[in-house]
C-alpha cells in the first residue's frame, strides 16, 4: 500500500483552519536556503533542485536499487522557514527582496546518508544543475507548535497569522522563533490564488507564570 502523507499524517499536513497545538518530531529534509523574492527566477532554481534530488530517491527502485526499508510514497510537500533581515525586520510593510529562507523537502524515514549520497550522484550524472552544491540533508525538530490552515493567497497569511497570535496569548503560550514555517499543500502554479492552502506554523514552549 503506498504510503501517503495527506492519510496518515492528516494532523501535521492538513489542519483545520483554526488554530491547532501539535508535537512535531523530528524529520529528515533535503534543504536550501536563500535570500529575496520568491517570485524570482533564483527561487524557482531553488525548489527544482530540491525536486530532483526528491524524485531521485523516490525513483530509485526503477532505476535498479532498492534502498533498505524502501515503500511506495507520494513525494512530501515544498515547506519554507521564513525570516527577515535586519533591514526586513525594520519596515513597517514587508519587503520581500530582505526575505531570507530555508526551503526543503521531507524525506521519508529510510533515506540515510547512502541513500541521499546516491541522489546526489543520480542528479549530478543525469541532470547537473548549478546549485546542487548548496542543498544539505538535515534533521529538524520543531517540537511543539501552534499552526493553521491558510486558504488564499500568500500576501494574506497575515490574517492568518493575527488569529494565530491571539490563540497562542489566550492558551498562555509563546512564540519561540520569529522564523516561522510553512507547508505548501496547493501547486500555485495550478491552483487559483484563492484556493491555495498553506499550513502556517509557530514554535512556541509554554509561558511560565
Amino acid at each position: 500500500m503506498k504510503y501517503e502523507w495527506r492519510k496518515q499524517e492528516k494532523d501535521l499536513y492538513l489542519p483545520k483552519e483554526k488554530p491547532t497545538l501539535v508535537t512535531v518530531p523530528k524529520q529528515n529534509f533535503f534543504m536550501i536556503k536563500g535570500k529575496g523574492n520568491p517570485n524570482s527566477e533564483d527561487f524557482s532554481e531553488r525548489v527544482g533542485v530540491l525536486y530532483s534530488l526528491a524524485y531521485a530517491i523516490r525513483m530509485m527502485p526503477k532505476q535498479g536499487y532498492t534502498p533498505d526499508g524502501y515503500y511506495e510514497y507520494t513525494v512530501y510537500p515544498l515547506e519554507g522557514l521564513w525570516d527577515l533581515t535586519e533591514k526586513g525586520r525594520e519596515s513597517d510593510v514587508l519587503l520581500k527582496d530582505e526575505l531570507v529562507y530555508t526551503i526543503m523537502i521531507r524525506q521519508p524515514d529510510f533515506v540515510n546518508e547512502e541513500v541521499v549520497q546516491r541522489a546526489f550522484d543520480h542528479v549530478r550524472k543525469k541532470k547537473p544543475h548549478p546549485l546542487l552544491d548548496e542543498v544539505s540533508f538535515e534533521s529538524m525538530e520543531d517540537g511543539l507548535a501552534v499552526q493553521m490552515m491558510h486558504i488564499g493567497s500568500y500576501d494574506n497569511e497575515s490574517r492568518t497569522f493575527k488569529i494565530m497570535k491571539e490563540f497562542i496569548e489566550e492558551n498562555k503560550l509563546e512564540i519561540t522563533s520569529l522564523v516561522h514555517r510553512e507547508i505548501y499543500i496547493s501547486d500555485p502554479r495550478k491552483t487559483d490564488k484563492s484556493k491555495l492552502k498553506t499550513v502556517l506554523r509557530y514554535r512556541v514552549h509554554h509561558r511560565e507564570e
